[in-house]
């Protein structure tokens, strides 16, 4: 399996561009490249030669195609390139549920591209980590067995690390939760409730991302993972996850940066209308939701929480 194309030309398409180019050639596509051989969105990276940045998608295309697209924008652009997309594998680098469908990335490329190979890459990294070839450890699902491996070999570098899976539920489960509760714990902090409350917030924040993913068809041990668990742990302790600095903003009662992707903020409010339509209760959620919509304070979400019932864990 040879030839590589990153469409999507932010922060995280260019890292992995940067990095898998240590494999051999590689396409990154945008439709604003004009930044010569140092992308502002990724700034002190150097594209190395093997890397072309091109706004001419027909150009870029290759067999293996990663979609560096945020989730909120994947269906619009998967429904627009379907035929060129259609029989090649097409690996979603999105963590999110399409707020207007309920679909997850693999879910929309499916619908859209029937003869396309759909994949997730997912699991805890920075982009700036990436691209410095720093040690990095992901999750590589795809429900194709045999697709699957040689993905896996594909999309592995010497700093780069894949770990294969068939359940492409739980790693896309995990990925798209995990930054639902890191806003929440992200507004813990940002409101001066302390290390302990972020704590109680993670262990029952993955409580929540495992009840729901597991009701969707995933299996409990991908969420334990990297998808689930491993990326959890860091996007609720790093002040580079945006999911957790617009939690920040929220608990100060500061404004976030305009423009800026949170994917957190649309999939609380997908995760909520899931949990509603399968009967299960996700109480986090539900308060970053209502956080995110300005519906409810810092403080008036911390205590519908603690005024919840008393149960067993």
């Amino acid at each position: 399996m040879s030839g590589i194309a990153v469409l999507g030309a932010g922060a995280f398409g260019t890292a992995l561009a940067v990095a898998l180019s240590a494999n051999g050639p590689v396409a990154l596509w945008g439709r604003d490249v004009g930044f010569g051989r140092e992308n502002p969105r990724l700034p002190g990276v150097t594209l190395p030669d093997a890397v072309t940045a091109t706004d001419d998608l027909d150009a870029a295309l290759a067999p293996v195609v990663l979609l560096a697209i945020p989730a909120q924008a994947l269906a619009a652009f998967v429904a627009e390139h379907a035929a060129a997309l259609d029989g090649r594998a097409v690996v979603s680098c999105a963590k999110g549920i399409d707020l207007a469908t309920g679909r997850s990335p693999v879910g929309l490329i499916a619908q859209a591209c029937p003869a396309a190979t759909p994949a997730v890459l997912t699991g805890p990294s920075f982009a700036a980590d990436i691209a410095r070839g720093l040690p990095t450890a992901l999750t590589l699902a795809c429900a194709d067995a045999a697709t699957g491996r040689r993905l896996q070999h594909a999309l592995s570098t010497p700093a780069l690390r894949l770990y294969r899976t068939e359940d492409v539920a739980g790693a896309e489960l995990g990925g798209a939760l995990k930054n639902v509760i890191a806003i929440a714990a992200g507004a813990a902090i940002g409101a001066g409730f302390g290390d302990s409350a972020r704590a109680a917030i993670v262990t029952r924040g993955f409580a929540e991302m495992t009840r729901l993913a597991v009701s969707m068809g995933a299996q409990a041990d991908t969420l334990a993972g990297l998808s689930g668990l491993g990326d959890l742990i860091l996007t609720t302790t790093s002040d580079l996850s945006r999911n957790f600095r617009f939690g920040l903003s929220l608990g100060r009662g500061e404004p976030f940066g305009a423009g800026i992707t949170v994917e957190g903020a649309a999939t609380a409010r997908a995760v909520v209308a899931l949990a509603a339509r399968k009967g299960i209760e996700m109480p986090i959620s539900t308060q970053v939701a209502a956080l995110a919509e300005g519906r409810r304070g810092v403080e008036e979400a911390m205590e519908a929480l603690l005024a919840r019932p008393l149960k067993e864990e």
